[in-house]
C-alpha cells in the first residue's frame, strides 16, 4: 500500500479528525429535538437547506463527519483529496459563524461568548488550506 501522507502532515490530520469524528459521532445519536436545532442553524445560514427534513439533514452531515473524518486518519487518502474535504467543511462552518446573528460583535470579526466555538473552526480551514497548497505546489 503507498501512503500518500507525508510524516509531518500526521498531527494536523489526525487533530482535525478527532473532532470531525467526535461531532459525527455524537451526531448519530441526535433526537429529533436536536436535529431541529442543527438543521435550523444550518438553514438560517443556508437557505437552500431550508426544505429538508431536519433528522435527514442531521443523518446526513453524521455520515458527512465520518466520512470526512475517515479520510484525514488513512494515510492512502491523497492530502489533496483529504485536505480539499476538509478545507470546504472548514469553509461551511466558518459561513454560520459569519452569517448567525449573535455569534460576532457588531461590526466585526470579533467573536462573542456564543461564537468562540464556530470562530476556532478557523484551524480546520487552515490545516485544510495547508495541505492543500503543499500538495498543489508538489513539495517533496
Amino acid at each position: 500500500m503507498r501512503f500518500f501522507v507525508r510524516p509531518h502532515q500526521i498531527p494536523g490530520r489526525l487533530a482535525a479528525a478527532a473532532i470531525i469524528l467526535n461531532s459525527g459521532i455524537g451526531k448519530t445519536k441526535a433526537d429529533e429535538q436536536t436535529a431541529a436545532g442543527l438543521h435550523g442553524m444550518a438553514a438560517g445560514t443556508y437557505p437552500f437547506l431550508r426544505g429538508q427534513d431536519p433528522v435527514a439533514f442531521t443523518r446526513l452531515l453524521s455520515k458527512g463527519e465520518l466520512a470526512l473524518g475517515a479520510a484525514l486518519v488513512l494515510p492512502f487518502v491523497p492530502s489533496l483529496l483529504a485536505g480539499a474535504g476538509l478545507t470546504a467543511f472548514a469553509a461551511g462552518l466558518l459561513g454560520l459563524y459569519l452569517r448567525t446573528p449573535g455569534m460576532r460583535e457588531e461590526g466585526s470579526l470579533r467573536p462573542t461568548q456564543q461564537g468562540i466555538g464556530l470562530s476556532k473552526d478557523l484551524w480546520l480551514l487552515a490545516i485544510g488550506l495547508g495541505l492543500v497548497i503543499e500538495e498543489l505546489r508538489g513539495d517533496d
